[in-house]
Order: structure tokens, then C-alpha cells, then sequence
């Protein structure tokens, strides 16, 4: 402080000189305003207490009336309700935006695998939740090896896995197996992904069960970047996505934020007929976000227009039949 102070001296001594300033105020003032403008523009957020208190419990209730027991996951939907997982209480619960907070699923104080609705399901130390644009909230059972579906009336259902029985299989519904997955995201497609800890994997589950290993190996734990099972986590903990399919996950022995992506998608060209009298063009139905694009000319600046009809999905890819007319034409498939 006291160089800081000495530096500021000197400054000022040689502003007035070489300006002609004899207000030291004035000096003051345009130092001050050359240091605000130096620094970072933010808005600070102010933190409340939506519900709960610095106690422990599991009373439902509005706002510092209503208690829980080691939270551990939090996930909202597009109505601004938040879900909780209650994990002291094996019990999931709901606070609306006005604070008021009941609990949607399991009994506090009854860990256990049953599927149910309301308090007739029970959870096991639930840790990570997750919403669809459904209004469904999943969950990662922890100690159960489970992930739950639970509807916007409670009714809870498992998604995967078998209770109690701990392993990494791919598979349908209960034929697939995890090893205490602590995180769940979810999709615009409605597929579900897993941070499954034990196994070192990240995990997805389609909307209709079925279950396969995203990337990891399972029981082969490292920080390698790669593809599929090329790439390896060390206990991930969370998991979550974004709009454009990417995979983000919170990689925690190795302290790191890892992120998964589609790699770009091949686009191939066919003859069709006998002679040729058109191109077949194909891509995978995955390529989400992606457009067949078309020009007549590379040469810089090209102009790319999207290509005319819209695909059809034939035996798994979209396809366009464009017919050889008119001059030669290139094409490309853009995000």
C-alpha cells in the first residue's frame, strides 16, 4: 500500500505538471475514473434462504418452516419449481417458487427400492436429480444402483438397473446394471445420461430403457481424452447437457470438467439409376442440428443455400434424390 501510495504521488506531481492542473481534486477525479474503467462491469447476485433452516429434519412447510437432511442434488423445471434430493431423508422433494415445499416421492427415515406412489416408493440416498421438458423428474439412487422416474403425480417407477445389484452391463430397463451412480442430465430427446461413479462411466438411457455405456470403460479409471470407450473418469460425480447434444461432466478424482461431443457426420453421395439420373445423398438421423447445403461454385466467397426437398428417413438415414440437371454442384452438410 505504501508503494501503491508513493507510485500515486509521483503521478500526480508529474499530471499537474505536464498539464497545468492546480486542482489536486481534479488530478484525484481523473486518476479515479481511469482505474473504474479498468475494472470488471458485474452485477452482484443477493442470495436468500428459499426454504429450510441450519437445522436438521424433514418437515414439509413454507420457507424456514419446512426442514431437510443432507441435500444433495437440485434440478428445477420450467414452472421455477426446484426438486431436492433429500438425502438424510431418502425422500425427493418440491419447493415452489412462493417457498413452499412438500415432498413428491419415498418416507423419511425409510430408505429401501420400492416403486410406488408418493410416500409407498422408497429411495436409497438419493443424490442426483434431473427434469424433462415432461415435467419428470429423474433420479440417481445411489445405494440402490438404480435410476428412478418419478411423474409429475408421483408415481415412481425404475428406470434402470435392478436394486441392490451392482454392475455394469448394458441392457433394457432391469437387464442393465450400474455401480453407484451419483448423477443424471437429460435431453431434448428425452434420453437420460448417468454419471456412473463406481464404474467410471458416463452412461445414456433412451426413452424407451434401453441403456449403453456413452464413454469410459467400466472398472478402467484415468483422465485420458479419447472416443467411446477410448476415454477414461476417475468417480464422476455430475453430469449435464446443452442444447446442441454436447455432454458436460464434473470429472471429480480428476478434478476436471470433461466434454463429450458427436463427431461430424458423414455425408455420402450415391449414383442412382440405370443410366445415372440423379444422386442419392445419406446421413445419420443423429446429426442433430445439421442441414444438407448445396453451391454450384468453391471459388471464394462460395454461396452455400440450404437444399431443397427436405430429407426422408430411409432404413435409419436421411436421404435426399437430387436429379443430375444443370451444373455441377457440391454439397455439404452445415450447422
Amino acid at each position: 500500500m505504501k508503494e501503491l501510495n508513493m507510485q500515486n504521488s509521483r503521478l500526480t506531481t508529474k499530471l499537474r505538471s505536464a498539464l497545468g492542473f492546480e486542482s489536486l481534486a481534479f488530478v484525484y477525479a481523473f486518476l479515479l475514473a481511469g482505474s473504474l474503467g479498468a475494472q470488471s462491469v458485474y452485477t452482484p447476485y443477493t442470495f436468500t434462504t428459499l426454504a429450510g433452516q441450519a437445522s436438521i429434519g424433514s418437515a414439509d412447510g413454507t420457507g424456514s418452516a419446512a426442514r431437510f437432511y443432507d441435500p444433495r442434488g437440485l434440478a428445477t423445471d420450467s414452472s421455477g419449481n426446484v426438486y431436492v434430493a433429500d438425502r438424510g431423508n431418502y425422500t425427493i422433494r418440491k419447493i415452489t417458487s412462493a417457498g413452499v415445499v412438500t415432498t413428491l416421492a419415498g418416507l423419511a427415515g425409510n430408505p429401501g427400492s420400492a416403486d410406488g406412489t408418493g410416500s409407498a416408493a422408497r429411495f436409497y440416498e438419493p443424490y442426483g436429480v434431473a427434469t424433462d421438458s415432461s415435467g419428470n423428474v429423474y433420479v440417481a439412487d445411489i445405494y440402490n444402483s438404480t435410476i428412478r422416474k418419478i411423474t409429475p403425480a408421483g408415481v415412481v417407477t425404475t428406470l434402470a438397473g435392478l436394486a441392490g445389484s451392482q454392475g455394469s452391463a448394458d441392457g433394457t430397463g432391469s437387464a442393465a446394471r450400474f455401480n453407484y451412480p451419483q448423477g443424471v442430465g437429460t435431453d431434448s430427446s428425452g434420453n437420460v445420461y448417468v454419471a456412473d461413479s463406481n464404474n467410471h462411466t458416463i452412461r445414456k438411457i433412451t426413452p424407451a430403457r434401453v441403456v449403453t455405456t456413452l464413454a469410459g470403460l467400466a472398472g478402467s479409471f484415468g483422465s485420458a481424452d479419447g472416443t467411446g470407450s477410448a476415454a477414461r473418469f476417475y468417480f464422476p460425480y455430475g453430469v449435464a447437457t446443452d442444447s446442441s447434444g454436447n455432454v458436460y461432466v464434473a470429472d471429480t478424482g480428476n478434478n476436471t470438467i470433461r466434454k463429450g461431443f458427436l463427431p461430424p457426420p458423414q455425408l455420402t453421395i450415391l449414383l442412382s439409376g440405370v443410366p445415372p439420373s440423379g444422386i442419392v445423398l445419406t446421413w445419420p438421423t443423429n446429426a442433430v442440428g445439421y442441414t444438407l447445403q448445396s453451391t454450384t461454385n468453391l471459388v471464394s466467397p462460395a454461396v452455400w443455400a440450404t437444399n431443397s426437398p427436405a430429407p426422408v428417413v430411409i432404413a435409419g438415414q436421411n436421404t435426399v434424390t437430387n436429379p443430375i440437371t444443370g451444373p455441377q454442384q457440391f454439397f455439404r452438410l452445415a450447422q
